[in-house]
């Protein structure tokens, strides 16, 4: 059974967030229920892996960039995912999701991965050493004296104006690259949970973590990408 060749499409802006395509695909693809798509996998239906393939890719590759060195490396570790899958498909139980599964699959070899090139240590510890003190926010952004202390300084910019529509196209790049800046623990979580759209529960079942701290890292991962967005828009509308 061969792969299909995996791409990374332009993703369509949603609520100033990118809408993957593993998402759409969940709302408008094939009404096949999970057992049965297992099923079809395990005769070898070819169309079906494909279409799971085109779906999911995209997706499966932008989690595995955060915990590798490179695109080529994360494509390995993608394909390797893919392997996997087809390997264990006789274990897989019905007890999570497949979309679950397969990430599940996938992040356990993108972690061995990164720990091979030593770059990550196990993502649990990561998610919860340090940081218990950053601030999610600049605090010079609120007052600090008298009766409004803890209040704004100047309120979040809105993201519903006409500049931002026509700056979309480069903010998504923004989004991109703030994204890949943030701590690794952080760039996983908001990947999963806002580009690639899985539920609080799901992320805490692939990594492994407390929903505690899903909570905490999505918190400070947008709070970072709120302000990277705003400093842009904020230039850009000087300009």
């Amino acid at each position: 059974m061969a792969f299909m060749p995996l791409s990374s499409p332009e993703r369509p802006m949603h609520y100033g967030w990118p809408v993957s395509s593993s998402e759409s695909a969940v709302k408008t693809g094939s009404s096949l229920e999970d057992r049965e798509l297992v099923e079809a996998l395990r005769a070898g239906d070819e169309a079906v892996f494909a279409r799971l393939v085109r779906e999911y890719g995209p997706g499966m590759l932008r989690v595995a960039r955060n915990y590798v060195s490179s695109q080529a490396v994360a494509e390995e570790v993608v394909q390797e995912a893919w392997l996997g899958v087809l390997r264990a498909l006789d274990r897989f139980e019905g007890r999570s999701s497949f979309k679950t599964w397969l990430y599940r699959i996938l992040t356990n070899i993108a972690m061995s991965r990164g720990e091979r090139e030593a770059r990550i240590v196990p993502f649990a510890t990561l998610a919860g050493k340090g940081g218990d003190d950053e601030a999610a926010v600049d605090p010079s952004r609120f007052l600090t004296e008298g009766r409004w202390a803890g209040h704004w300084t100047a309120p979040p910019e809105s993201w519903g104006s006409p500049e931002l529509t026509l700056l979309q196209g480069e903010a998504r790049g923004v989004i991109d690259q703030t994204i890949a800046a943030l701590p690794e623990a952080q760039a996983i979580v908001i990947t999963m949970s806002d580009i690639e759209g899985f539920t609080p529960e799901e992320v805490c079942n692939v990594l492994n973590i407390s929903l505690t701290n899903q909570r905490v890292l999505l918190h400070r991962a947008r709070s970072r990408v709120r302000q990277a967005l705003e400093d842009y828009i904020g230039e850009a509308q000087i300009r």
